[in-house]
């Protein structure tokens, strides 16, 4: 997997076996210190996951990912805690955290948790890009052509969306023709199927026809 493996640790021996154990397993780490000198370098294009202590001197792990939160990163984080640090860790996880480690790690576990965490990320990065796509290409769309394409995924037929708007059909199917154009699909089923589940439960579509 591309990417790189942040390790934020104010423990020098922790670092190093963390980025030695990621290293035998073939995957790139880099080291940080302290919380202060991590957020210092932002923004990493090339950052793939966080592995991080909870408890730091300076900024605790959790002020590090609050701020890392604030600049817009969705980075995957992997909190390391000791014992008494397992609440602020939780808390920490239910605010979008990937997952934490308890002290003493298995280092099979970590590793394998790093790459879950990248693939992860990685698929979230890919379902974002697909959604400004999406948008980009919705953003195309005329007013009146908008109008259509939400009658449209209502199942509602080239007459039904005329009667609908007032307008003539063959202007209907102008527009169809241009939606489905500029959507880049092929026909109502296609359009149905990008533009997801959520937007047509919005549209109330209960069935479509080509």
């Amino acid at each position: 997997m591309n990417g790189m493996i942040d390790i934020v640790d104010d423990e020098d021996a922790i670092r190093d076996s963390l980025a030695f154990l990621l290293a035998s397993r073939g995957l790139q780490a880099r080291v940080w210190a302290s919380g202060e000198a991590f957020l210092g370098a932002q923004p990493l294009d090339d950052m793939a996951c966080i592995i991080m202590d909870v408890r730091m001197g300076g900024l605790s792990g959790p002020e590090v990912y609050e701020r890392l939160r604030a600049m817009g990163s969705v980075v995957p984080v992997i909190f390391l805690t000791g014992h008494a640090d397992v609440p602020v860790a939780v808390r920490t996880l239910k605010a979008g955290a990937f997952d934490f480690v308890e002290k003493p790690f298995n280092d099979n576990q970590i590793v394998d948790l790093a790459l879950n965490a990248i693939a992860a990320g990685n698929a979230a990065q890919a379902e974002a890009e697909t959604q400004r796509d999406l948008a980009a290409r919705r953003a195309t769309l005329s007013a009146r052509e908008q109008e259509v394409m939400a009658l449209m995924l209502t199942g509602a037929m080239n007459k039904q969306i005329a009667d609908a708007l007032g307008i003539a059909m063959r202007t209907v199917e102008v527009h169809r023709g241009r939606v489905l154009s500029k959507m880049g699909v092929r026909n109502a089923l296609e359009l149905a199927a990008l533009i997801g589940p959520e937007i047509r439960d919005k549209a109330g579509m209960t069935g479509w026809r080509v």
